[in-house]
């Protein structure tokens, strides 16, 4: 592909470049994947890690270091009208530009693979036509005590919420309350609980049930879901991960000692940090998550604490820190300052990057809530 310099944009709209290796054999491969600001859109660059680890496309040439969305778009573009020279790809196409914004899935608790299409369904067509499966891991366990509920009313995330607002409707706006508010359903005063007919009873309960695996399941994981992809996807798969209302490249090792899950390291926090590649998935909310490196093996990051600084950054920080590194001029002073300032921002960055979950079960939280008051279903949209 010939670079356009037409098709530069802004540098906030630039996603820079980090090289790592990767491959299906013994022999890896150099290559560079996207990584993401905060703001990046997850979606697309998910499509775009995933064909470049396959192999299906090359960001050209070698040396370059940054790629734009309107780079990436032509590039996906192309890829698309070769793969699919008998197929009407229109849909696919026309999706691509909203995933700049966000992409509209709606997941199903029953299925791993299963998800209710969107509009005219150009969201799945985009992962279909392009070869990439797209998976969650967000399943309830078939033995738990919500799983009756969820299969009877609320299979997938958008009728979970519109039941639940259907049954605070019936409970008077009982249902939906604050967490210290006690259960309308469940109430022991005689006196001040309404009275209920037994449908109507049976659909509130079965909707606290299904809010009670919401509200336990924010990290849009489940344990039962974890391991079941863990179980079931094949050695060597590159697959797009839906979670915590973003998607990320998820991959199973081909070494046959090695069943874990594994999600792609594309923070930009992390792009000096050529030891962090992947994530081992060990937990549903990443508490107790591992970084390791192109060989899969724990990661003993350059930055150290200071992760996301280069080892040259991170020593002369750590010296300062130490009182071991004297300036011994205004300019030195002034750069040593610099240097401070520099290993506190990298750190909240990674204390942020580390919070990211935490602050995507709030997203999700409010989304709900505006779901209840507009009194209607909206997709769940992840950015």
């Amino acid at each position: 592909m010939v670079d356009d310099p037409s098709l530069h944009t802004s540098e906030a709209e630039v996603w820079y470049l980090k090289r790592i290796s990767f491959g299906f054999t013994d022999t890896k491969q150099e290559l560079k994947i996207i990584t993401q600001n905060f703001n990046g859109p997850c979606s697309f660059i998910a499509i775009c890690n995933i064909l470049i680890l396959r192999g299906d496309i090359r960001i050209l040439p070698p040396d370059r270091d940054s790629v734009s969305y309107e780079f990436l778009s032509q590039l996906l573009g192309e890829y698309l009208l070769t793969r699919q020279r008998d197929i009407d790809i229109s849909a696919a196409l026309s999706i691509m530009p909203l995933t700049q914004k966000g992409m509209d899935l709606n997941p199903l608790f029953t299925g791993a693979t299963s998800f209710r299409p969107a509009g005219d369904g150009g969201a799945l067509k985009l992962f279909e036509q392009a070869g990439i499966e797209l998976v969650h891991g967000w399943l309830v366990d078939p033995e738990s005590p919500e799983a009756e509920a969820i299969v009877k009313r609320a299979q997938d995330y958008d009728t979970a919420v519109t039941c639940i607002v259907d049954a605070d409707h019936t409970a008077k706006g009982q249902l939906v309350v604050d967490e210290s508010s006690e259960p309308v359903a469940g109430s022991s005063s005689s006196a001040a609980a309404p009275s209920y007919t037994a449908e109507e009873r049976a659909k509130i309960e079965d909707a606290m049930a299904i809010r009670q695996f919401l509200d336990t399941t924010q990290s849009q994981l489940t344990y039962h879901g974890l391991f079941h992809l863990a179980t079931t996807l094949p050695r060597g798969a590159l697959v797009a991960l839906f979670r915590n209302s973003h998607l990320s490249v998820l991959h199973k090792s081909t070494s046959p000692t090695d069943s874990s899950l594994y999600s792609l390291v594309t923070d930009a926090v992390f792009l000096h940090e050529g030891s962090v590649v992947w994530e081992r998935m060990e937990d549903v909310d990443g508490g107790n998550s591992t970084w390791v490196d192109s060989n899969f093996v724990r990661s003993s990051p350059a930055g150290g604490d200071y992760a996301g600084q280069t080892a040259e950054d991170a020593l002369r920080a750590a010296e300062y820190e130490a009182g071991l590194f004297i300036p011994h001029d205004p300019a030195d002073h002034f750069l040593a300052q610099q240097m401070q300032a520099e290993e506190d921002n990298h750190a909240q960055m990674l204390r942020d990057a580390n919070r990211e979950r935490q602050r995507q079960k709030q997203r999700a939280q409010e989304e709900a809530e505006e779901r209840r008051k507009n009194k209607k279903s909206k997709n769940c949209v992840i950015m």
